[in-house]
């Protein structure tokens, strides 16, 4: 009988690739690969499993399946950035409420969203969705490959939610019947789009089964945008009202 090696069943967030070396790259351009980034976004919205294709190659040149770049993240807090001073001179915002959108959207909506989807994710793809493994090394998932996906599947929910929603305001701000239905629809289609291209990357790992459940919560998305657009709830004037700038 073969050997079999297990790894250490206590989780670490500080698994490869070390969190600290990848937050201080983050203040060194040169060592950041910007153009690699802007195309894997272009291939989020076009071709999305190209861009998990490439993280088996990463695993098997470095492996790791998490990018050693934060590149992606520092480009994508900069469009979250932009959107908000454009969401502010909209809205003709003061200093403070400015202040409020801007740490609203990256902060909160982006970083401390991810973290907490980040976590739960690999918490339970580690511990209820890893095939079993009879012969060879259990492997388990990097936490910072989950935030990775987090990352991926941010970006087409932002150009949706945040760049198209931005241009489409003065219609999805009416108070009419079909402004809340194509308001509430613009969020359906962003938040369906986010699961299933996470559901591609935990897919992607070959020692996870059943991931096909991530795409679940879809169904409910979609019947409750429909129940909101049948009572005439604009989700649209919910969150500029949360963000304080209705």
């Amino acid at each position: 009988m073969l050997p079999l090696h297990v790894e250490n069943e206590r989780p670490s967030f500080m698994h490869s690739p070390s969190l600290s070396e990848y937050l201080r790259r983050m203040l060194h351009y040169a060592q950041m690969d910007i153009d690699y980034t802007f195309a894997q976004m272009l291939y989020l919205c076009i071709a999305p499993r190209k861009v998990y294709q490439l993280t088996s190659y990463r695993k098997q040149t470095k492996n790791q399946w998490a990018r050693d770049d934060p590149a992606f993240v520092v480009v994508l807090i900069f469009f979250l950035s932009v959107v908000a001073i454009a969401y502010g001179i909209a809205f003709e915002a003061g200093g403070t409420n400015f202040i409020h959108i801007l740490v609203r959207f990256v902060f909160i909506h982006f970083l401390l969203f991810g973290v907490v989807v980040s976590s739960v994710s690999w918490f339970v793809a580690n511990n209820y969705m890893r095939a079993q493994s009879f012969h060879g090394v259990e492997q388990k998932m990097e936490w910072m490959y989950a935030f990775d996906i987090h990352c991926n599947s941010f970006f087409p929910f932002f150009l949706v939610l945040y760049v198209l929603h931005y241009l489409l305001l003065p219609l999805l701000s009416q108070s009419t019947w079909l402004a809340a239905t194509f308001s509430n629809l613009l969020y359906a289609v962003a938040t369906c789009y986010y699961l299933y291209i996470m559901s591609l990357g935990y897919s992607m790992l070959p020692f996870l089964e059943r991931t096909e459940v991530i795409l679940y919560p879809a169904g409910v998305v979609v019947l409750l945008a429909f129940i909101l657009s049948i009572l005439g709830v604009n989700l649209t004037h919910l969150s500029l009202q949360n963000m304080g700038i209705s």
